[in-house]
Parts: C-alpha cells; sequence; structure tokens
C-alpha cells in the first residue's frame, strides 16, 4: 500500500464501494498557507447518493483542498486552509463554515471537534497603574477571535486564549500597540518547547529556503522561525517526536556537494530580565537628563535670589519687565516638559483615545498648568512695562524629575517581587554528560553536551556535587539527592534504580546513571515556573475594590482639584480670607493655581493598582521555593478564610505506601488460584491498597506456585467507588473490596470473616475481601502508617481555631483508630468519592470555609467541590489537576504553610490598601490647603512630588519577600518546639 503522507492516516483504513474522494483544486494562496485536517462523523449516510451530496457541499467552500467520506464509518475527512475557511460557528468571509455546509445538505453532524483555542503570552510595556492594565484587556477583549484576556500588572505581562482560525497573535500585539501600549510575543500554545540555533555556512537566501524545508518535512516540527539578518533559527517542536540533536543533524544533512551548514545553540536574552532592566536605564537616564535641565532652574528659581550679590544678574530686564532669569528658566523647562515629558503625553493621548484616564492624564494636567501658566507670566511680562509675576518653571521641570524618579524606584520595587521566580528558573544546569551503550548496556562514549539538546530515553552521568539536568528514573548506582531547592525538604533523599530524580536538584555523592523520562517545559522544575507564572498573572478578588477605585479615582482628583483652585480664587478676589496669606510675589489667581496643581499632582494612583498584584506575586513566588504552589490570587485569597480542613486518609494523613501484613484463606481454592485472580483484578487499580495487595499476592503466587509472570487477564473489569472492583477471570466473577462491596452483591459474610476483619480494624488495620462467584474466599489485613508529623499538625491547626475532620472510603474502625492515633473528633468513613464531595457541601451549609487535602483520583470531586482544594504532591495528575495548591514536599506542615502564608499576604495587603488609600485621602485634603488657614502649613507641588515619589518607593519596600517571609512562616518554630515535646516524639 503506498503512503502519500502522515495525513492519510487519518484518513478510514476500509474504504466502502460506495465510498470517494474528491479533490478539490485550492486557490492560489501562496506557498505559506498549512492544510489543516479535521475528522468528524456524519449520521445518516446509506449510500454513495450521500457521499456526493456531502461532498460536492463541502467542495464549494473556499479554501477547501480535499473531502473524502466513507458510508461504512460514517465519518468525513476535510483538509482545509484554515485561513480562509472556518470550521465552527463563526461564519468567515463569504462562507459557510464547514458544520453548517453538511447540516444544509440534511445530514447530522455528530462527535465534531471544539472550537480550536490556543492561548499566547505577551509582555506589555509603558503600564502604570490599574487602568492601563484594564485598558489593555479590554482592547484585547474586543479582537475578533479573543475568547479570553487577563493582564497582569505587576507582572507586566498578558495571557490571551483565542481563536486561531479567526486570529493570530500579530492581531493581538497590534490590538495592544494601538492601546497606547508595547507588546511583545514571550509564547504561543505550540512553541512551548522550542530550540534556538545560530546558522554557519550560510550565503545566500536559497540556503534559508533549503533549511526551512528540511525541517518542515520532519515529524514533530511544528513552525521553523528564521531571521535571515542574523543568520538565527527558532524551532518549535514535540519532545515526544523529535529533539534538538535531531534537529541540528537535519540541518547539517540538508547541505550538499560544496554546500555544507552548521547549527549551533544560542541563549536568547531573557525577555523579562531585559526588559526590566531596560525600562530601569531608561527612567534612570530619563532622570538624570532631567536634573540636568532642572536643578539650574531650581538654583536660579530658590536658591541664588536668597543671595543677593550672586542672584541679582537673574533680575536683569531684556525687554520691558521680562528678566533674564524668566527667559533662562524658560529654555531649560521647555526640553524637559517637550522632550523628557513627552511620554506623559503620549500615555494621555492613548488614555482619553480609548476613554479612559490614568496617572499619565494627571501628570500632563498639573505640569501644563505651570508650564502654560508661567508663559502666560512670561508674555505678560514681555508686553508690559510695570508687570511683576511669579513664573512656574521651575515647578513643572522638577515635577517631571520627581515623577520619574518616582517611577525609577517603582520599576526597582516590582524587581524585587520577580526574585523567586528567577532563582527558579536558573536551578537547571548549563551542560550535562550525555552516554552512548551498547546493547548490553556497556558505555561505548561520554560527551559532555548543553542540557537543551537532551532528549527523551537519553542516559545521562550525574557526578557527586552537580545537579540533574532534567526528571528521569536511576538506571544505575546509588547516592542522596538534595531536593531543597525544588520541593522545600532539607534532608538529602536516597536514590537508587528505579528511583524519580526531578531536574535542578543536586547529587550530594554518589555517581549515578539517569535515563531522562521528561525534557523541556515537561519537566518539573518548569512546571512549576509555569504555574507560579500563572498564578502571579491571576487576579485576586480583593483586586476588585482597586479596580473599581482606579474607574473614577483620575476624574475624581481632577475635579477635586479645580474645585480647590475656585476655592481658593473666588474668595481670594473676593478678599474673604485675609490679603496677607497670599505671598508677596503672587496674586489670587497663582495663589489658587499652586493649590490646585498640588492636588493633581500628590495623588497616587499607582499605590492601589500595585497593592494587591505586588503581594500575590512575592506570596507566590516564595510559596513555590519553600514547596507549596498557589495557583492564583484566588486560591491565596480563600485559604485565608479556611475554618475546617478535611483530610483524606490513605496517602494524605498516612504514608500512603500501604503494605499487606497478613492474608488467609477462607475457601478450598489453592493458594496459587487464589492470588492470580486477585491479581488479575486489582492489576488495572490505582488506589495504593490495590497496589500493596498486587505486591503482596505476586510474591504468594511465586512462594506457592510458578515462577511465571504472566497472570489471567480480566474481563468486564468494574471499578466501583469508595467499595472495590470486580471483573471476570476466566468463567468465575470475582470481587475485591471491602465489606460494602460484598453487601452490594449480597455476598454472605460468615462469623471466620467477621471476627478477621474486626480482629484487624481494632489495629487500625484495613482489610480488602475477595469473593469468587459469590463466596468469601479470602482476605488480606493492610496496614498503612501515619505520617509522623500528623499529630502535630492537627494540633496546631486546633491552636489556629481551624477544626480538622477525617473523611474515607475506610472502613469504620480503621477510619476511627486513624483518627484517634492524630487527634481528629470528627470522621466521615466509608464514604465513596461523591459522598466526599457531599460531606464537604454539608459542612459548608454550616457557614464554614471548607479546605480540602487529598491525593487520589477518588479526592477529585471533593477537592473541587472545597472552597480550597490541596493536593499531595506524590499523588495523582488528576488529584493535582483539581486542586486550587500543590503540596510538592507530600508533607503536611505545608497545609499550615499555605494556609498562614495566605492570612499573612492578605493582612500585608489590607496594610497596602491602607497606605495607599490612607495617603490619597490624607494628602489631598492637605494638598488643597485644608491646614493652611489654621497652621499655615501648605504642600507646594514640589513637595507633593517629592511625597510621591518616596510614597512609591515605600510600596516596594513593604512588600518585599523578606517582610512576607519573616511572617508567613513563624509557626515553622512552634512545630520544633512541639516536635520536642515528649507528646508528639
Amino acid at each position: 500500500m503506498e503512503v502519500n503522507g502522515k495525513d492519510d492516516l487519518r484518513s478510514p483504513l476500509l474504504k466502502h464501494p460506495n465510498g470517494a474522494v474528491v479533490t478539490v483544486v485550492p486557490p492560489n494562496n501562496g506557498g505559506n498557507k498549512k492544510i489543516r485536517t479535521l475528522s468528524f462523523k456524519v449520521g445518516g449516510i446509506t449510500c454513495a447518493s450521500c457521499v456526493a451530496s456531502i461532498e460536492s457541499a463541502l467542495g464549494k467552500l473556499e479554501g477547501v483542498q480535499s473531502v473524502m467520506v466513507s458510508v461504512l464509518q460514517g465519518q468525513a475527512v476535510v483538509k482545509y486552509f484554515p485561513q480562509l475557511v472556518s470550521i465552527n460557528n463563526i461564519l468567515s468571509i463569504r462562507q459557510k463554515t464547514i458544520k453548517e455546509a453538511v447540516e444544509d445538505t440534511g445530514f447530522e453532524v455528530e462527535e465534531f471537534p471544539e472550537q480550536e483555542i490556543a492561548i499566547c503570552r505577551l509582555r506589555i510595556k509603558g503600564m502604570a497603574c490599574t487602568s492601563c492594565s484594564e485598558s489593555t484587556e479590554r482592547a484585547l477583549l474586543m479582537v475578533d477571535g479573543v475568547k479570553n484576556a487577563v493582564v497582569g500588572l505587576a507582572l507586566g505581562e498578558a495571557k490571551v486564549h483565542f481563536d486561531p482560525n479567526v486570529t493570530d497573535t500579530n492581531r493581538i500585539i497590534e490590538a495592544v500597540e494601538d492601546a497606547g501600549f508595547g507588546a511583545d510575543l514571550i509564547s504561543s500554545g505550540s512553541d512551548v518547547n522550542k530550540v534556538h540555533l545560530k546558522l554557519e555556512g550560510i550565503t545566500s537566501d536559497d540556503d534559508f529556503t533549503t533549511i526551512r524545508s528540511s525541517l518542515e518535512v520532519l515529524e514533530g516540527v511544528n513552525h521553523v522561525d528564521i531571521d535571515m539578518d542574523e543568520h538565527k533559527l527558532t524551532i518549535s517542536y514535540e519532545p515526544e517526536i523529535i529533539g534538538p540533536r535531531s534537529l541540528i543533524q537535519c540541518i547539517e544533512q540538508a547541505g550538499n556537494g560544496a554546500k555544507s551548514y552548521q547549527a549551533i545553540l544560542y541563549t536568547p536574552p531573557r525577555g523579562g530580565e531585559t526588559e526590566r532592566q531596560h525600562e530601569m536605564l531608561t527612567y534612570r537616564n530619563q532622570f538624570l537628563w532631567s536634573c540636568l535641565f532642572s536643578v539650574p532652574i531650581f538654583v536660579s528659581s530658590m536658591v541664588l535670589p536668597m543671595f543677593p550679590p550672586y542672584g541679582n544678574w537673574l533680575d536683569y530686564k531684556v525687554i520691558n519687565m521680562l528678566s533674564v532669569g524668566v527667559v533662562l528658566r524658560w529654555l531649560l523647562c521647555t526640553p524637559v516638559q517637550f522632550i523628557i515629558g513627552r511620554r506623559f503625553y503620549a500615555g494621555s493621548y492613548h488614555a482619553l483615545r480609548r476613554k479612559s484616564t490614568n496617572m499619565d492624564v494627571l501628570v500632563a494636567l498639573g505640569t501644563n498648568a505651570a508650564y502654560f501658566y508661567s508663559i502666560y507670566i512670561m508674555i505678560k511680562a514681555l508686553t508690559s512695562e510695570s508687570f511683576e509675576g511669579q513664573d512656574f518653571f521651575e515647578t513643572s521641570s522638577m515635577l517631571i524629575s520627581f515623577i520619574l524618579l518616582g517611577k525609577y524606584l517603582e520599576v526597582l520595587a516590582k524587581g524585587k517581587t520577580s526574585d523567586a521566580l528567577a532563582k527558579l528558573t536558573d536551578l537547571a544546569p548549563d551542560m550535562a554528560y550525555l552516554l552512548t551503550l551498547d546493547g548490553d548496556g556497556n558505555v561505548i562514549s561520554e560527551m559532555e553536551i548543553s542540557t537543551q539538546l537532551i532528549q527523551k530515553n537519553d542516559t545521562l552521568k550525574i557526578v557527586p556535587g552537580v545537579k540533574v539536568p532534567v526528571d528521569g528514573i536511576v538506571v544505575d548506582g546509588q547516592s542522596y539527592v538534595n531536593e531543597s531547592m525544588i520541593t522545600g525538604e532539607a534532608r538529602p533523599v536516597a536514590k537508587k534504580p528505579g528511583d524519580k530524580v526531578i531536574g535542578g536538584t543536586v547529587n550530594e555523592n554518589g555517581c549515578i546513571l539517569i535515563k531522562a523520562t521528561h525534557v523541556g517545559s515537561e519537566t518539573a522544575l518548569s512546571q512549576i515556573v509555569q504555574l507560579v507564572e500563572a498564578a502571579q498573572l491571576a487576579k485576586a478578588p480583593v483586586q476588585k475594590l482597586a479596580d473599581q477605585i482606579s474607574k473614577f479615582f483620575v476624574p475624581t482628583v481632577v475635579v477635586a482639584a479645580f474645585v480647590t483652585w475656585l476655592g481658593w480664587f473666588i474668595p481670594g478676589q473676593a478678599r474673604i480670607y485675609p490679603r496677607i496669606w497670599i505671598p508677596k510675589s503672587m496674586d489670587a489667581f497663582e495663589f489658587a493655581l499652586q493649590f490646585g496643581i498640588s492636588v493633581l499632582v500628590v495623588a497616587c494612583p499607582c499605590a492601589l493598582g500595585l497593592a494587591t498584584p505586588t503581594a500575590v506575586m512575592v506570596a507566590t513566588g516564595k510559596g513555590a521555593s519553600q514547596g507549596v504552589l498557589i495557583k492564583g490570587g484566588n486560591a491565596l485569597e480563600k485559604a485565608h478564610k479556611v475554618k475546617t480542613v478535611v483530610f483524606d486518609k490513605t496517602g494524605t494523613l498516612t504514608v500512603g505506601k500501604p503494605a499487606v501484613v497478613s492474608s488467609v484463606l477462607f475457601s478450598k481454592f489453592s493458594m496459587e488460584d487464589f492470588c492470580d485472580m486477585t491479581i488479575a483484578a486489582e492489576a488495572n487499580s490505582e488506589h495504593p491498597i490495590a497496589k500493596a495487595v498486587v505486591e503482596h499476592a505476586k510474591k504468594l503466587f511465586q512462594k506457592y506456585g510458578s515462577q511465571n509472570e504472566h497472570f489471567t487477564d480480566v474481563k468486564d473489569f468494574e471499578v466501583h467507588p469508595g467499595a472495590g472492583v470486580s471483573g471476570k477471570v476466566g468463567e468465575r466473577t470475582i470481587l475485591v473490596g471491602n465489606k460494602r462491596l460484598m453487601r452490594l452483591f449480597d455476598v454472605p459474610l460468615g462469623r471466620e470473616v467477621e471476627d478477621y476483619v474486626s480482629e484487624n480494624e481494632q489495629l487500625a488495620r484495613t482489610c480488602v475481601l475477595v469473593a469468587i462467584d459469590g463466596k468469601a474466599a479470602g482476605a488480606f489485613a493492610v496496614t498503612d502508617p501515619v505520617k509522623p508529623e500528623a499529630a502535630r499538625v492537627i494540633s496546631y491547626l486546633h491552636s489556629m481555631s481551624i477544626s480538622s475532620v477525617m473523611v474515607t472510603g475506610d472502613n469504620w474502625a480503621t477510619a476511627i483508630a486513624i483518627a484517634s492515633e492524630v487527634g481528629i473528633q470528627k470522621v466521615f468513613a466509608e464514604t465513596d468519592p461523591l459522598g466526599k464531595a457531599d460531606k464537604i457541601k454539608e459542612l459548608q451549609l454550616t457557614g464554614s470555609s471548607v479546605a480540602m487535602v487529598g491525593d487520589g483520583i477518588n479526592d477529585s470531586p471533593a477537592l473541587v467541590a472545597a472552597d480550597i482544594g490541596m493536593a499531595i504532591g506524590a499523588g495523582t495528575d488528576v488529584a493535582i489537576e483539581a486542586a486550587d495548591v500543590v503540596l510538592i514536599k507530600s508533607n503536611l506542615e505545608d497545609v499550615i504553610t499555605a494556609i498562614d502564608l495566605s492570612r499573612k499576604t492578605m493582612s500585608r495587603i489590607r496594610i497596602n490598601y491602607v497606605w495607599a488609600l490612607g495617603y490619597n485621602v490624607l494628602g489631598m485634603p492637605v494638598a488643597a490647603g485644608i491646614l493652611y488657614p489654621f497652621t499655615g502649613i501648605r504642600l507646594p507641588p514640589l513637595a507633593c512630588w517629592g511625597l510621591h515619589g518616596c510614597f512609591i518607593h515605600q510600596c516596594g519596600l513593604f512588600i518585599t519577600p523578606a517582610t512576607i517571609l519573616q511572617e508567613a512562616f513563624p509557626y515553622q518554630q512552634t512545630l520544633r518546639l512541639l516536635s520536642n515535646n515528649p507528646i508528639f516524639c
């Protein structure tokens, strides 16, 4: 059979005689258009006429390359250009969708794929406050095809979900730029795994075409991006199919004859850090340039006039009453106002164009009021022989200088919040030792390579003191590995063949060989970084307060400034307040204008916008470094409200490695047959107890039977949640589970069975009963030791006024025995997965906020139902996916860490809001002159922006990682004291 390409594999292998293939000649769309294949079921197809109708309807759609419909399978396979035709319920230009075209022919479309959603992350430049982030979100959501967009102010990033059939990343970036902000693409869903290469041997554009075509035909290559100017290449690939070394080899083999191509790795600069450094340098340089002009203005206006012999030259008149000092200040102030300060004009323009306001609007209003009033004073002095007035050029220039200083300090403060994440990304080593083995496992060669070149199933050598480059399994050697940088566990962990190792951890003493199992973005370290980045991007509900305030904050400030000016100007003109209040160098208008400008520039919406996201960034980053992964601000906020913690038993309160301590037969079956059928039934179960039973049964099978490791297969296998499993082994029906399963199938339990179960349950053991053909055949007694820290954690939770509950599918006797050992008073036993979720809801009905801690698939409904779900890191992927918090170390003490971190973070956020709101609530009235009539104290514009700059810096200081860490983990000392108490030892 001839195979034309990998897409042919999606076509039905069995073709009905009436089936047909229609090839539609596509329009000339350029060589770059990628073809996609779509498969779906069509109901009601009975003959060749039906096939022809469907193929004819689809063939008329522009962009459809070929259509094949199978009568036998009732399936349609369509190859199309996604740029020209839509597969979903969004009409493309002049064309119907594929689905609608089929339905219009009278057939029903079944199993149609859901709308394709792609995800991209953008770095947003130029955001200053919450209003900016909200404007960016609105601009993104207005783009056709964008389904969801989240913009993080503190992180300076956006995460966008979009339909790639409708829009692309270029249009999304254009939307951000149209809103007045800069945008760079960080990553998209298709290029999570990518390698960057530098090309050598390139002499013409044809060489790029040759290399691109050679790479694009490789299976597993998603996208090839070539920078012809820099001779650089970025390749997105599927690590399950292909690896970077294979890509480099393909490039080298693309050359023929005189052409020889070489590709070497290069590491692009880290985007976030590069942008942050550039932003800091920009603000610093602008501040220094502004000082170069502003300081002479300040000296000529405020300092020299106080020393008459040195400042007299400033009063020399140029024309009429226009003095040298005014002209000098105008010449120096103008570059600051319109060149250095042009960013504030641009920001104001874009904000007003999108019908919103931000900090730039306040700055532009305040500085323009001072500057153009000074121009008015200068023109009036130029045309008058007797006019005397005070200019405010120093106010305008010094305000811009202080603003730039504040922005510089703000960038420094925000940079501190991402330190923890940067440390995580730096854990992976740069180089690794790759081994080549022969068929017998002997080492043929050893080569040092970049960790970026590691592929799945590579054998790597890890010498003492070296970091593990990727996730893998130990295949040879023994050692101790320090995993504290990932899990927070200080004690090195013993590793032997078969044990898993995590990339980024440090090999302590022995030399081990590992087989790479997860590389690139699939490693645990990469997953942690991605999870923390997503958490830092997500908004906490408490952020809504700042979002609501920001909508009317700037307009309120502008109105307040205008009212302040009127409030001082009108009474001043009417001489309602004493003329002595007005300085001799001013009139009532100037006096009132200073108060109005002060109100404009003292207001600080930036602090409100940064109060929550910066604290969330610090908390999630530091939580990750302590082994606690918190999935976003929502989970972080909910955790501090928890009043009840519900624990699963197996794998959560207990070690999760049960062992069979006894087994017994209740029937005439031989131990060999009994074990064979038990293994067959339990082999497909993921429960830890089932695994323990299988392992013990295999040992018994080998002891009493043959050494053959092939066991009978089970048919009609079925899982009974919270009870056990059932199936057919040969002609016999077998049940393996607890007493509830036996009752469910009406299996009688004799006195001997009841006594065995009762005796073991009193010893906190779990009994697994085995019934064959409706009769009890035997049983296993399983014990699972309690985690050593469980009792201490329950006691400490009680001291935090948090009650503890245990819910388990195990029997009542075992559950009560375990609960008594750890100090839990309330127990729910013999509960299936849905029953666990129901118990959670019952507790919530009492008004209590409930956290659920679990590890298995059977815990996932309860994890979702709880207000906050916490998954043990050693648990199943399903449980981890369903949880809000992941405890990497599988240590119960981290339950307290998560709750305590949440409490301290929320406390810090409240303090941030008190500072931010308090500053504005107190600062604006003082700037408006409320104290002036009583104390003579007023805040001139310069003093306001000095206070503003210091406050922005303080915003960064009181949310630094050290502050939260010092407050969030005091309980650890208490736990150490408890561990030294004889009661808990």
